[in-house]
């Protein structure tokens, strides 16, 4: 007799769908989860509030200059509001801030990402330390010290370059100089490229130090030289955060308040060249007049303020920008 016996074979589960699953690891997070997460999203929220706080602040504050200046807020090369019709305007300040960052950015950032190359791939151990140390020293010097030593030291010996620059490129107009005080853009510019140079050199070294083992192998493994493993493995890796890293230096050049006030010597016109002062930054200017203004004096310096803020907020859109186009190619995340 057949005897043939039966298994019931129970039905194959159904798998969870993706909510299911993120809802229970939502229930399954433990309590100090659940805490740090609300603690995280809390201050990312306070922060927005902050930013938003103060933007309606500025604006209401500018709105009421504004409404009172008797000239063009934007192309008006004066500043006055100590009088019954107030003219001010923020045309030399603006080309004065661009002007002075992008001469500190022009000189800093290469100078920078030499040094953090130097420190990750070219020094021995021994000398890498010391040099990485001192650069973070030089990044917790105040501003004030850095704009004493600029206007003690960096000043009266910024004679020999004027006179070599107006000698063989005063042609060009950039670089013409009438011999006068050399307390111009182009000093305030070497001045906030030491300033923040320790910031680029310190951020761009912990990126490079970050690049993956098994690509710089790969490119020697392929008899690549030194130099050309870093231009073909470690810079493409490192470029979205060399770009943060600048953008981090440039925020604080164009915030720049004391030690460019210590070195400049401002006025409301602009020059064409670098080497004569003239020109004015928006923070010079604010901390400059802030003293001896009247009340709507102050509106006037916030007003100008609310532009350096927009201006801020534009070149860190600009940089998130810059980065997510630029990290499908550099091997890292932006």
């Amino acid at each position: 007799m057949d005897i043939s016996t039966t298994t019931d074979v129970p039905p194959p589960a159904s798998q969870p769908t993706i909510a299911e699953q993120k809802r229970a690891a939502r229930g399954a997070t433990r309590p100090g989860d659940r805490i740090f997460l609300g603690l995280s999203r809390g201050s990312g929220i306070l922060l927005l509030a902050i930013m938003a706080a103060i933007a309606v602040f500025l604006t209401y504050r500018a709105a009421l200059a504004i409404s009172k200046d008797h000239a063009n807020f934007l192309t008006t090369f004066e500043w006055n509001t100590n009088v019954l019709e107030p003219k001010f305007g923020i045309a030399v300040l603006v080309f004065g801030t661009i002007v002075s960052s992008v001469v500190a950015m022009v000189i800093a950032v290469p100078v920078a990402v030499a040094i953090a190359l130097f420190i990750t791939h070219y020094a021995p151990r021994r000398m890498s330390g010391p040099v990485a140390y001192v650069i973070d020293l030089l990044a917790a010097v105040p501003s004030i010290v850095y704009g004493l030593w600029g206007a003690l030291v960096l000043v009266p010996h910024m004679n020999g370059l004027f006179g070599w620059l107006d000698e063989f490129f005063g042609w060009t107009g950039v670089f013409s100089w009438d011999q006068g005080a050399p307390r111009s853009m182009l000093t305030v510019g070497i001045l906030l490229a030491i300033m923040i140079l320790p910031i680029i050199t310190n951020v761009s070294r912990e990126v490079f130090r970050q690049v993956p083992q098994m690509h710089e192998e790969a490119a020697l493994a392929l008899g690549a030289t030194r130099w050309e493993v870093i231009r073909m493995s470690v810079l493409p890796f490192g470029r979205s955060g060399v770009i943060s890293a600048s953008m981090l230096g440039l925020g604080r050049a164009l915030g720049e308040t004391m030690a460019v006030a210590t070195v400049l010597s401002p006025s409301f016109d602009i020059q064409a060249s670098l080497l004569n002062p003239g020109g004015g930054t928006f923070a010079q200017n604010i901390a400059s007049k802030f003293s001896e203004a009247n009340e709507f004096g102050r509106d006037a310096l916030i007003a100008s303020g609310l532009v350096l803020f927009v201006i801020t907020l534009l070149v860190n859109g600009a940089a998130r920008l810059i980065i997510a186009r630029r990290a499908e190619y550099s091997g890292a995340n932006a």
